[in-house]
């Protein structure tokens, strides 16, 4: 018998509707690398806080709503590949129970040259909402601190194994919002043979709050949130060279 694993959780919410097909169960995971310039979630970047739970302390918050939370679960973050080994436990447990499994993630930590863990996860994983942050590897650095190329690699990796994947980009004023960068993702998504969903997101400022509430500093304090139309102007872009 094999020690129970224990997941570092941020919070739980019911009836999520943006965060895969349906009314979902979404697990806010502790933990990411990355520090995104217009991240919402702060306070998920340390690992060790919060709480912990068990895979069948999550599957039985689960069963409680499930009535309406029909669509199934998702797990995000944080970055949810932070914690590897508890995700595919929860995955394979939700399988065995006919549950739909999502992960919201942006891929930074595939390794091409050890996928074993990932291999393993995406046998029990039904839909991937892949986070692309920037394009442009030294825009992405400045805008992350990490580079994308595992990210896009990962990305390829999923399309190869016909893993169905939902792309996330958010697109930011002075950074994302730029012509150029949009047709270069539009071009990439392209070469994928599995994207069921492109979700355009535009950036808010609604985490001000939050930042100062935790005594960090907003890096995007003279940025102005885009405008729907620009967030429409932008999926255009993208679309159009998908489809070229």
């Amino acid at each position: 018998m094999t020690d129970e694993i224990f997941g570092n959780i941020h919070s739980i919410e019911t009836c999520g509707t943006v965060d895969g097909p349906g009314v979902r169960f979404v697990v806010f995971m502790q933990g990411c690398p990355m520090r995104c310039k217009y991240c919402h979630n702060p306070d998920t970047w340390e690992i060790n806080t919060n709480k912990q739970m068990s895979v069948e302390e999550i599957l039985n918050r689960y069963e409680s709503v499930k009535e309406f939370c029909k669509g199934g679960i998702t797990v995000t973050g944080g970055e949810p590949l932070m914690q590897i080994e508890f995700v595919t436990e929860l995955f394979k447990a939700a399988k065995e129970k006919n549950i739909h499994t999502a992960i919201d993630t942006s891929g930074v930590l595939f390794i091409p040259e050890n996928s074993e863990r990932i291999k393993e996860l995406i046998k029990y994983t039904d839909l991937v909402l892949l986070d692309i942050k920037h394009i442009n590897d030294d825009e992405h650095k400045k805008l992350t601190g990490h580079s994308n190329k595992n990210i896009l690699a990962f990305a390829q990796f999923l399309s190869e194994n016909k893993i169905p994947v939902w792309i996330r980009h958010v697109v930011v004023p002075q950074i994302t919002f730029n012509e150029e960068y949009l047709a270069e993702l539009g071009k990439f998504l392209k070469t994928l043979n599995n994207v069921q969903a492109l979700d355009v997101l535009p950036y808010h400022d609604m985490a001000r709050g939050k930042y100062k509430e935790l005594g960090i500093e907003y890096p995007l304090e003279e940025t102005p949130p885009l405008t729907k139309e620009e967030a429409i102007q932008a999926r255009d872009v993208i679309l159009n060279e998908m489809k070229v």
